[in-house]
């Protein structure tokens, strides 16, 4: 006779990633956006050599990084949401802030903070719920 503990132990297990300010557990409030490496630059601040990396790059538009995302997290003790650079090693995270340059190395991710080069006023009156252009005649 089997107990309902022993069949519901093939459910995965939740990652333990944890708030690098607090130590408290973090929820995922995003999905994944894995990132890629498009210069031969960011291939060898990974550890591969500079041949090797310019010829990955000649060869191919953008790396995949294994092992590494973006994503979003709720902090109980912070109250809010943070975005992170993740890098999975083995069965441990690395969690630091995502820099805003990372964000260009993500794939199908819209930087939270924005175009940089959409003017504050559009950006402000673009996120006004409700807003509406009046595109009637004069």
């Amino acid at each position: 006779m089997h107990r309902r503990c022993d069949r519901n132990r093939k459910r995965t297990k939740r990652r333990a990633i944890y708030c690098p300010i607090h130590g408290c557990y973090l929820d995922s409030v995003s999905q994944k956006y894995p990132l890629f490496a498009d210069s031969a630059g960011q291939l060898q601040q990974r550890g591969i050599g500079r041949k090797n990396a310019l010829i990955l790059i000649a060869s191919k538009t953008a790396i995949p990084l294994t092992g590494e995302w973006l994503e979003a997290f709720w902090c109980d003790q912070c109250q809010e949401k943070k975005w992170y650079h993740v890098r999975k090693q083995e069965n441990t995270y690395d969690l630091s802030v995502a820099p805003p340059e990372l964000w260009q190395q993500a794939m199908g991710v819209i930087y939270p903070q924005g175009n940089p080069s959409v003017g504050e006023f559009t950006l402000r009156h673009a996120s006004m719920v409700g807003y509406k252009i009046d595109i009637s005649p004069a």
